[in-house]
């Protein structure tokens, strides 16, 4: 394992769909929509189109955040009072380990004042409301392999991948036998061992790509 593996590569959530939920405080609707976006520039032409679409809307308060580390977030009160809407919406996004989302949450204004805490309150709920009507997926850091061996030791790769809840990918079968699958990189090495044991050396394996892959 690499050094640092428990720094550099923690595992991380994506939006594989985005996805809308509704809360109602004190007559005030609170519509959170989450989108997956790639960049600043995305987030920013996703932000503009839910403004257009709830354009009656008293507020559109936003927050996104942006690469595998989170390298970029940003968030807006969009008029409420300051640290009331944006923050607390951003808070959940990275609470959820969400990585390249975006959301925004739009209010219609019921006539009762909440009050800087049934602010926080409503829109940190509209944000979880959001979430549980998203598809969310795990990117875990990993490794791509190919495996190449005769028909003798496929039934052995087939097994050994099958018990470690392994998808086979992408087989190919001509003279010999040849199947990619992606492992968590913690086990790249004791996979590879493993299968070389077990085919008695008759397998070659080939690393195509490292990355953070949905498994």
């Amino acid at each position: 394992m690499e050094k640092g593996y428990e720094q550099v590569f923690l595992p991380y959530k994506i939006l594989q769909e985005g996805g809308s939920g509704e809360i109602v405080e004190k007559k005030s609707r609170f519509i959170a929509t989450l989108a997956p976006v790639g960049s600043e520039e995305e987030a920013a032409a996703f932000v503009e189109s839910i403004r257009k679409k709830y354009w009656d809307a008293r507020h559109n308060c936003s927050a996104f955040v942006v690469g595998e580390r989170a390298q970029l977030t940003r968030c807006s009160d969009d008029g409420e009072p300051a640290g009331t809407a944006g923050k607390p919406m951003l808070e959940v996004l990275l609470g959820a380990q969400l990585r390249n989302a975006a959301v925004v949450v739009t209010r219609y204004f019921g006539g009762t004042l909440l009050g800087t805490g049934g602010l926080v309150r409503a829109y940190t709920q509209a944000v979880q409301a959001g979430l549980e009507a998203a598809h969310i997926v795990t990117m875990h850091y990993g490794v791509k392999l190919r495996f190449v061996t005769d028909y003798n030791g496929i039934g052995k790769i087939q097994y050994i991948l099958g018990q470690r809840r392994l998808e086979i990918i992408e087989p190919e079968y001509t003279d010999s036998v040849a199947l990619k699958t992606i492992v968590p990189y913690e086990g790249f090495q004791p996979l590879c061992k493993e299968l070389t044991e077990a085919t008695a050396g008759r397998i070659k394996i080939e690393e195509l790509e490292k990355g953070y892959f949905a498994l």
